[in-house]
């Protein structure tokens, strides 16, 4: 790698405002040339590539098993980091004061702006949007489907090409959202998603530049050796050091990364600088001295008598108002584009505000590199940067102490020399006071590197002491920020991005997952979008392979999947629930689907779940259980008072069976499951619901489990399908004996009614009164005929119940299945609630038939020891039973019978 062909960017190594360890897609800037209306173009040349190296622990094996090869995460030409398009204006939140200097106006991207469908598109999607509650949460929906479409996407291929796709997403929803926000305020709900995704993409971008430079140097790690090659250049020393330190490195990415979120912001700034001599300084004093000169009269008010660059210290007089008003406001706009690393633009702007001297006292921070040393060519190349750069450099950190001098010129010294404290004084903002941290220490590390190599020049005038013994970490950074002074900063601090921004610096993956812990387990919900980021985020570093904390991890998977349940985004649940651990994950969707009632959404869910690689059948399974087991009380004993109504649970527990019958394979749970919802039923005598659920059941469904073991080569069904289909027969049975009851008891109880005859005083009543007769009698003898037709069928299908074969009703034929307490413990309650009220419902069909002998009868079969009928019986049931048969024996003995129906011998 040739480290010769780029330049590096820090106060001490910078080229123009490339930025270092990173090589960035080519961009220009408009600026306008001295003296000319028309722009130039300055090229951002490409910057060396990503170097190593990174501690290994960062790289630990993960608590998840999916992770790639690592060296598929790069995208093909990997090693070159790719930026897009970074929100203007992200540095500011929606709460605070416009008149920040680092705030600006935000524009649409010039090719936007170009585009007047483009244009047309924001501002009649702007005209819907400002039509809903919430336009903002409305415009920035779409987030949820399109982060979830990219994940897809490049789930197997470079992770970093999701990052990209990310940013891109964010910040196309931020085009959409400024023409909102102007027109709905700066106050509103719809600024501050703006700004939240603002912040997401910033912090996209972060992530995407410092674990590119991670991974990479992981790679590298065996392939580099830390060798450190003598030298007798500035440049080539500092590269060495860039390449084997991932600290500074990777200081420098944070640099670079703050610079260029601040460089999106002032895009269009040089166009706004109207209010400035074209090349002419200081005109107005300039024009005071002329007329003093010229008519020879003394100043009012004492002004500089010279216009040298140092003419007002020296001297202690002040120039013109206005030349000091223009000064103030062009130092300022000076450190808005050192702030933003575009140190050559804020040169062209010196020259043509006519200050060209100060365009030179930046230009001295530049490496000392000759090329010809050790060329060993004939033909002489130019040499690069500043020979006397520490000459320079003390001076500069001396202009920064001269409290005489403005203190924006005072800041744009202190950047280039390292002096934090007049850097801090300008700086209002969370990112403007870690860009000048990290930009210190970059710029003291290579110093002290320096000095070590023995390159530094022993200069009459050195640095302060404070400057080179300072021993500044990532760390140190922070706390720092924590014991600020500025109360608006240490409330940037506590912001969630600003949060993760920080552990994401400083690789501590630990401490963020505490952080997500801590947010997730607060009252207050967090929002939406922010949600969205974590999970995205957590995804990725389990993409790299990191070790993670695997709880909050979960933890932050199941929080966002209640999100998506919640704001009912059906299409999206089943690819996050398949990133939980199995058994977890089988929990969470079966919880989701308990809240999809519209019928016409069940199979798509279910295709969704296959196709997010869920356990289908385990999910549909613990879904009916789930539901069926809710409010469940013990078996009722039948003399009991009972709701025989269909409540809205028992709806519920009738619908849910649905989820096993969309697919034929389940069509086995699904018998088991309905027989179990079943036997609830039966047991609170709740027949319509427990009909309803039989119909639930394919007809075919027996045939299909057969086949279905026939299919695999098992001609036995086991115990548990056996039993299964036994216990279905056997609520068959059942619910068509109460069926024939239930029509038998509606016909005996509507026989037709006998006609009142009328006076017979006139012969046409008379034969009125015969045919109503003849009518009555022909409706009586087809009504009895029914009856007798009903009280055969009713008593078969009770027969066929009490005397079910093979063991008898709700008795397994199976024993060697696997044993389930409960629903043996509900079939033998079943047996003692049932068919005892069956029996009692055939007595009295009997008796009501005025056939009672064949109810005496049915004492012999309760009584039978091949059935054991009487076994189901309590003892007060059958006291009543026996009380029932003896009203039988006395109407039979009413008959002149005897007591059991036969007739008497003489």
């Amino acid at each position: 790698m040739d480290w010769g062909q780029s330049e590096l960017l820090s106060p001490v190594v910078r080229d123009d405002e490339v930025t270092v360890a990173a090589r960035r897609r080519r961009k220009k800037v408009a600026f306008p040339s001295p003296g000319s209306g028309s722009p130039v173009v300055s090229t951002v040349t490409p910057a060396r590539s990503l170097m190593r190296t990174n501690p290994a622990s960062l790289f630990r094996q993960a608590v998840t098993p999916r992770a790639p090869d690592i060296s598929s995460i790069l995208a093909p030409g990997g090693r070159t980091p790719r930026y897009t398009r970074t929100p203007r204006n992200a540095l500011s939140s929606p709460h605070l004061d416009d008149s920040d200097w680092t705030s600006s106006m935000y524009t649409l991207p010039v090719s936007a702006l170009e585009n007047s469908c483009f244009t047309d598109d924001i501002t009649n999607l702007s005209s819907a949007l400002l039509k809903e509650d919430d336009p903002g949460e409305a415009a920035a929906a779409s987030l949820f489907p399109e982060f979830l479409s990219s994940f897809l996407k490049h789930s197997s291929s470079a992770v970093f090409d999701l990052l990209e796709d990310y940013q891109t997403l964010c910040q196309d929803k931020v085009d959409v959202l400024q023409p909102l926000v102007l027109r709905a305020g700066q106050n509103s709900k719809t600024a501050g998603v703006r700004w939240l995704l603002q912040q997401e993409n910033c912090s996209w971008r972060l992530i995407a530049s410092l674990y590119r430079d991670r991974v990479q140097s992981a790679l590298e790690d065996d392939l580099m050796a830390d060798m450190v090659v003598p030298s007798e250049s500035e440049k080539v020393v500092v590269e060495q050091l860039f390449q084997r330190d991932a600290v500074i490195r990777q200081s420098q990415l944070v640099v670079d990364w703050l610079e260029n979120i601040a460089k999106d912001q002032i895009r269009d700034f040089s166009d706004n600088i109207e209010y400035y001599a074209k090349n002419v300084c200081w005109e107005n004093t300039l024009h005071a001295l002329k007329m003093r000169r010229k008519n020879g009269t003394a100043f009012t008010v004492p002004l500089v008598t010279e216009l040298d660059p140092d003419a007002p210290i020296r001297q202690q007089r002040p120039l013109a108002d206005l030349d000091r008003e223009d000064d103030a406001r062009l130092l300022k706009n000076l450190f808005t584009l050192i702030r933003a690393g575009m140190t050559e633009e804020a040169q062209r702007l010196c020259i043509r505000c006519g200050q060209a001297w100060r365009a030179a006292t930046l230009e001295g921070w530049k490496l000392y590199h000759d090329p010809n040393r050790n060329s060993g060519t004939v033909e002489l190349q130019p040499v690069e940067g500043n020979p006397h750069r520490g000459i320079w450099k003390v001076c500069c950190w001396r202009m920064a102490e001269e409290e005489q001098l403005h203190r924006y010129e005072r800041a744009i010294y202190a950047s280039l020399s390292g002096n934090l404290k007049p850097l801090l004084a300008v700086c209002e903002s969370w990112e403007d006071c870690v860009w000048s941290y990290f930009r210190v220490m970059v710029d003291t590390l290579v110093e002290k590197d320096l000095m070590s190599s023995g390159m530094a020049h022993q200069e009459l005038e050195t640095l302060p002491r404070e400057y080179l013994e300072a021993n500044w970490t990532m760390e140190k950074v922070f706390d720092e920020l924590q014991a600020s002074e500025s109360k608006r900063v240490l409330e940037e601090t506590k912001e969630h991005y600003h949060i993760i921004q920080k552990f994401v610096i400083l690789g501590d993956l630990d401490g963020l997952l505490e952080e997500f812990s801590v947010w997730l387990t607060a009252s207050k919900p967090l929002p939406s979008h922010l949600l969205r980021f974590m999970t995205h985020l957590v995804l990725f570093f389990r993409f790299l392979g990191l070790a993670l904390k695997e709880e909050v991890c979960v933890d932050v998977l199941k929080a966002y999947i209640s999100l998506l349940i919640r704001d009912k985004q059906t299409e999206l649940v089943a690819s996050y629930v398949g990133q939980l651990p199995a058994e977890l994950a089988t929990a969470q969707y079966a919880a989701f689907l308990e809240t999809v009632s519209q019928a016409e959404l069940r199979p798509r869910c279910l295709e969704l779940a296959t196709d997010a690689g869920l356990d289908v059948a385990a999910i549909t399974k613990l879904v009916v259980e789930t539901v069926r087991e809710k409010d469940e009380s013990d078996f009722t004993h039948h003399s009991q008072t009972l709701e025989m109504g269909t409540s809205k649970e028992d709806k519920m527990k009738i619908d849910v069976i649905d989820w096993l019958m969309f697919d034929p394979a389940h069509r086995s749970e699904a018998l088991k499951q309905s027989n179990a919802i079943m036997r609830k039923f039966l047991a609170l005598q709740k027949h319509d619901a427990a009909k309803a659920v039989f119909t639930k059941v394919p007809e075919d469904s027996m045939k299909e489990i057969y086949s279905q073991w026939a299919g695999i080569g098992q001609t036995v069904l086991p115990a548990e399908d056996e039993n299964a289909i036994r216990e279905h027969l056997c609520i068959r049975a059942y619910l068509e004996a109460h069926e024939a009851f239930t029509e038998w008891f509606s016909h005996s109880s509507s026989p037709p009614q006998k006609p009142t005859p009328a006076p017979e005083v006139k012969f046409t009543e008379k034969v009125a009164n015969e045919m109503r007769e003849k009518e009555y009698q022909a409706s009586l003898s087809a009504w009895s005929s029914r009856l007798d037709v009903l009280t055969e069928d009713v008593k078969e299908r009770i027969y066929n119940v009490l005397l079910f074969v093979d063991g008898g009703w709700m008795v397994d034929n199976r024993q060697d299945s696997e044993q389930d307490t409960e629903r043996s413990h509900q079939m033998a309650a079943l047996r003692s609630l049932c068919l005892p009220r069956l029996s009692f419902l055939l007595l009295s069909v009997l008796q009501n038939s005025s056939r009672h002998q064949e109810a005496l009868r049915l004492a012999d079969i309760i009584s039978s020891d091949q059935h054991q009928l009487y076994q189901v019986f309590a003892k007060e049931e059958l006291r009543r039973f026996l009380q029932k048969l003896r009203e039988s024996s006395l109407a039979l003995l009413d008959r002149g019978l005897d007591p059991l129906g036969y007739e008497l011998q003489s």
